[in-house]
């Protein structure tokens, strides 16, 4: 063998070497994005767990996700309340992008509040109440700004009277940051 045989072999290989790097990178990158929008667009197993109007549902391994922003709900409501994202919604909060991707999903988990018995000044999650789910799909849900919305008591959807209320109330107060009210936490 030639030195130049060797020379291209060697170069050969460190190619297909980058190559393979690459290739490894890209899917890393990309599958997690690509599963939360599959769960995201997955339709519901049974009608009863889809949100009226919109067919969103409560998606699966919602509470393992990164925390978005806490909030607490004055009287009436008095909640506790906490928003966490699929990676979509984190890598546009982190990165400043508006409007949010197709595929972003974002949860809002609520509880009443209650004083804590160890602790008399500090407030603590008693009973939940609510479990409100936004997902992005600009072409499913053109007519309400890209967003499907799904409020759920017990794990069932409220009544469709309810979920009429939703893009009207973030029309109104959110239109400016894509119709979410939630900020990233700092």
């Amino acid at each position: 063998m030639t030195s130049f045989e060797t020379e291209n072999k060697k170069r050969s290989y460190a190619t297909a070497i980058t190559l393979a790097v690459l290739l490894l990178v890209i899917v890393l990158t990309c599958v997690p994005c690509l599963v939360s929008i599959a769960l995201a667009a997955e339709p519901a197993q049974n009608a009863a767990e889809a949100s009226p109007i919109f067919g969103v549902t409560i998606p699966s391994g919602y509470r393992q996700w990164e925390l978005i922003a806490p909030a607490e709900e004055a009287a009436p409501l008095d909640e506790l309340r906490a928003v966490v994202g699929n990676q979509t919604a984190v890598e546009a909060y982190q990165a400043g992008k508006l409007p949010f991707p197709d595929g972003t999903i974002l949860v809002k988990r609520a509880w009443k509040r209650k004083q804590s018995p160890e602790f008399a000044s500090a407030t603590i999650p008693g009973a939940a109440t609510t479990v409100q789910v936004m997902v992005k799909d600009s072409k499913t849900y053109a007519a309400t700004g890209g967003w499907g919305f799904g409020r759920f008591i017990d794990g069932k959807p409220v009544d469709e009277a309810q979920h009429r209320t939703c893009f009207a109330c973030h029309e109104a107060r959110a239109k400016g940051r894509d119709y979410v009210f939630t900020r990233l936490a700092p």
